[in-house]
């Protein structure tokens, strides 16, 4: 006869002790995976900005010059923007610098199926060129950000998003930051009537480098492509309301899909938390969350803005894509901003 032995089994107490063990680790664990896979959305953000950054190249070697922010008509809704009635009465509103660079992005067919050249829009407000808003384009927007399933639902409805903008430069305060680089424009930064970017000398000018109806000579920047910022990240308001309009790929208004004042009044370094920072229209104020605007306001400012760990990433003008951490001061931010200060910079 063969003996048998009986077989021991957990006890409650070793069972509560192997998930406890389990527990702990899986909670070591969590941060790593969580730093492992905002590594590769950084990474594959990058990669959006510079392909971005490529196509904005090859527009300027077809053109002549860098894509303008967007095509405006003289008339109502360059602040107002394309919300207004009167807008809409005068198809005022222009496609932006995305619209543009469709081809050298690889959606040469979204472009083709606009009915006409969205160059053409400045002769005959033709708005054809909208029949692409609502094309979600993966290149256009970054892993790390959300709302990306959610559409603008202002002027007409069902505007794509997006995390990628141009940079119109301009100065905020004396002046509508948005309108002040128009056509080219360099204002120049004043500290009377509202408070000053400190570093920032009296009088340095404030050019951008893809503006209202222009767009600059990369060969003609003067203080060097290599040193100015050409694109950044913003991010999609969708969480706060489909209504606003930041983060819209094809909407080439300020927050949308354009920066502007981002280094003047109190809108002063990626990523800020101050209130009210961002003037848009339609937007929620946020800035607990990084989201700070100024309800009620038109198109006037808009800062870069990102879900990245600590700053936001940007393309400059020669193309290389660079991080910019939120501690940067406000000066250096200024100065990285402008085509055409004429003040070194140091990385931070």
């Amino acid at each position: 006869m063969v003996a048998t032995r009986s077989r021991r089994g957990f006890t409650l107490i070793e069972l509560l002790v192997v998930i406890a063990i389990i527990a702990i680790l899986i909670g070591l664990l969590l941060p790593a995976i969580q730093k492992v896979r905002e590594a590769a959305a950084k990474t594959k953000c990058g990669n959006n900005m510079k392909q971005l950054g490529i196509a904005c190249h090859a527009y300027h070697d077809t053109v002549g010059s860098l894509p303008p922010a967007i095509l405006l008509r003289r008339g109502p809704g360059q602040t107002s923007g394309p919300t207004d009635d009167r807008d809409r009465a005068t198809g005022n509103i222009g496609p932006n610098w995305v619209i543009l660079i469709l081809p050298f992005i690889e959606q040469g067919n979204l472009f083709n199926s606009i009915a006409v050249n969205p160059a053409s829009y400045l002769t005959n407000g033709d708005q054809s060129w909208r029949n692409a808003r609502s094309s979600k384009i993966p290149g256009m927007l970054c892993p790390s950000d959300q709302g990306h399933d959610t559409p603008y639902m202002g002027a007409g409805g069902n505007w794509a998003r997006g995390n990628y903008a141009c940079n119109a430069g301009g100065i905020h305060g004396a002046t509508n930051a948005w309108r002040s680089t128009e056509g080219g424009t360099s204002p120049t930064y004043q500290t009377g009537g509202f408070p000053p970017t400190n570093g920032v000398p009296v009088n340095t000018p404030g050019g951008g480098m893809m503006c209202i109806n222009w767009g600059t000579k990369l060969n003609v920047i003067p203080d060097g492509s290599a040193n100015t910022v050409m694109l950044a990240e913003i991010r999609i308001g969708a969480h706060l309301s489909p209504n606003d309009p930041r983060g819209t790929w094809a909407l080439g208004y300020p927050g949308a899909s354009v920066i502007a004042g981002q280094a003047s009044w109190d809108c002063q370094t990626p990523n800020t938390n101050e209130d009210n920072s961002d003037d848009c229209e339609g937007c929620i104020n946020d800035p607990t969350r990084g989201m700070g605007a100024w309800p009620g306001c038109p198109y006037q400012q808009a800062q870069a803005r990102s879900r990245h760990t600590q700053g936001v990433q940007v393309a400059m003008g020669d193309g290389s894509v660079r991080f910019v951490r939120n501690s940067i001061s406000g000066s250096t931010w200024y100065f990285m901003s402008m085509r055409d200060d004429g003040v070194p910079y140091t990385d931070n």
